[in-house]
């Protein structure tokens, strides 16, 4: 299961988001969003976590959306899958990965 974190720190490691959650199960990869595309380098206060089954992902955003991490209450929700998707609508709400040309959809 993919899972968005949200309004992270700039202090927070990814070795950090990762011990947050392993309690919760087995966690296959963090990725904590950064500029190194234009060449700052800054974080973006945002990341990615994969964990290895959909019920530890479950688990671990129920325990943790809205804790506090840092001094910041995060926000964990299920991240939007990748679509092929690239018909414009009213009833789809995009996000464009510039890089990849993917986009993220959800259905209203």
């Amino acid at each position: 299961m993919n899972i968005y974190v949200g309004n992270l720190s700039l202090e927070v490691t990814e070795e950090e988001l990762r011990r947050e959650f392993m309690a919760f199960g087995e966690v296959t990869s963090v990725i904590i969003m950064n500029d190194k595309y234009i060449g700052s380098g800054q974080r973006r206060g945002y990341g990615f976590v994969e964990m290895a089954s959909n019920a530890e992902g479950e688990a671990a955003i129920s325990a943790l959306d809205g804790k506090t991490l840092r001094h910041m209450t995060i926000n964990v929700v299920q991240a939007l899958p990748l679509s092929e998707h690239k018909e414009k609508g009213f009833q789809y709400r995009r996000r464009t990965n510039h890089f990849s040309g993917k986009v993220r959809e959800r259905r209203y």
